[in-house]
């Protein structure tokens, strides 16, 4: 079946693109929205740009979308991206990265149903430990660009999930209710290399902003 996979160039985005490809589906396009509102509901956004990048090392085409993030108004923009990779492109199915949101998961579904697509959710309902477990197995290489929950500081931005990683992260779930893959928003992630990658990528460049618990990091890769 021919897919675009709603891809924003963290783990979830990327492994869900795995799985399907596992699967036996097409990874036939990206679709990636680039909004304008920072702090927007429904689409990842630090270092959304790079997704160009991680493209070129997947050998698959993207297709850019923008938004301006404005809650609800922003799912109007998704559905005209969605529509016109039916209409030019000829997907027959959409694949998301959506794990426990309600939210995200109804409304792509929504969207899905009303254009005639097929809605391929790999992750749905996966247990969050088994899962970051399985990143780290296959080999992903994944970073932290953006956190936005006590206690995690700019600290944490830059760390790799490994097992040192998971280790915390269990701590932080016992002590705060920090969801350990990140379901809540309480960290953003981008994906440097993974076996859909034909090489790894590198940070070459990064900028930090923010303040308390709410901290973000722009990326340049290579």
């Amino acid at each position: 079946m021919k897919t675009a996979v709603l891809f924003s160039g963290g783990k979830d985005s990327v492994y869900s693109a795995y799985l399907a490809k596992k699967s036996g589906h097409e990874l036939t396009y990206l679709i990636s929205i680039f909004s304008e509102n920072k702090d927007s509901y429904m689409f990842h956004t630090p270092s959304i740009e790079k997704t160009k990048k991680q493209a070129e090392v997947m050998d698959i085409p993207l297709l850019i979308f923008k938004t301006k993030g404005k809650k609800e108004e922003e799912l109007n923009d998704l559905e005209k991206a969605i529509k016109t990779a039916k209409e030019k492109y000829r997907i027959e199915a959409i694949v998301t990265g959506a794990l426990h949101s309600i939210y995200q998961s109804s409304r792509i579904q929504k969207i899905c149903d009303k254009l005639k697509l097929k809605c391929i959710n790999p992750l749905w309902h996966k247990n969050e430990f088994e899962y970051i477990e399985e990143l780290i197995k296959n080999k992903f290489e994944i970073i932290i660009t953006g956190v936005a929950a006590f206690p995690l500081d700019e600290k944490w931005l830059g760390r790799k999930i490994d097992k040192d990683f998971i280790e915390d992260v269990k701590e932080l779930n016992k002590k705060y209710k920090i969801h350990p893959a990140g379901e809540g928003g309480e960290f953003e992630t981008f994906v440097l290399d993974c076996p859909l990658f034909r090489r790894g990528l590198k940070v070459v460049n990064k900028k930090i902003s923010g303040e308390k618990n709410s901290w973000r990091m722009e990326i340049e890769v290579e």
